[in-house]
């Protein structure tokens, strides 16, 4: 039996339609992997929020599966892709991942690992991926940096605690969007400790950018290039 997180299912669900009205445009680099995929290829896109990376999968891809903990939000992609039907919605948990072995040609894993709290749990989620994904199977895996411009001074501070109940990089990060004030677990990694997490997995990488989005002086994300072989 493969159980969700009730609470994060609910803390999405309960944004849902304001997180989809600012998330419309996909990024660059997702379409970038995406479009050198070859066309018959088997995508799951984890993690899959309101559909805007997972919609150009399925205009590439012969098939594009898309994974969410939050009913809401798949409900918001069923309605924009209405006519397609090489597109899959999961109501699903990325610890637990509901597919078989050796599932996929290709994976998206944009900015949702850093939501699982606990280090054991997000290297349990990333040994999913390895095991879903197809031998010589690629996937791209973005998370939010520790060390860009809008939580740098935080993290600072944190680094004199004596004392510290949570793990080093964890953060609430509220919704405020369209007068809502919901709480976010984060954990914002480091370049190194994304590398290491990757690596524990026992997923090959092949690079990993840092990368500027919305911050003005310091990368705000990391992006993993990886490989099962």
């Amino acid at each position: 039996m493969r159980i969700l997180d009730e609470k994060n299912e609910e803390i999405w669900d309960s944004i849902a339609s304001s997180f989809d009205k600012t998330r419309g445009k996909p990024w660059k680099i997702c379409i970038e992997f995406i479009e050198k995929l070859p066309k018959d290829s088997v995508i799951v896109d984890l993690g899959c929020g309101n559909g805007r990376h997972l919609i150009p999968c399925a205009q590439h891809c012969i098939k594009a599966v898309g994974l969410d903990i939050s009913l809401n939000l798949l409900k918001i992609i069923q309605n924009k892709t209405i006519g397609m039907k090489n597109i899959e919605l999961i109501h699903g948990n990325l610890k637990d991942l509901p597919f078989r072995d050796d599932s996929f040609d290709a994976i998206l894993y944009i900015a949702s690992l850093h939501n699982i709290k606990y280090r054991e749990n997000r290297i349990k989620s990333l040994r999913e991926v390895k095991r879903i994904m197809k031998k010589n199977g690629i996937g791209l895996i973005s998370v939010w940096s520790r060390w860009q411009d809008r939580f740098q001074n935080f993290f600072i501070k944190n680094l004199f605690k004596t004392s510290r109940v949570e793990e080093f990089g964890d953060i609430t990060i509220y919704w405020k969007q369209n007068g809502l004030n919901i709480p976010r677990f984060y954990h914002l990694y480091s370049k190194r400790e994304f590398k290491r997490d990757i690596l524990e997995a026992g997923l090959y990488i092949e690079e990993i950018k840092s990368v500027r989005l919305n911050s003005r002086y310091h990368s705000d994300n990391y992006f993993a290039y990886i490989r099962k072989i």
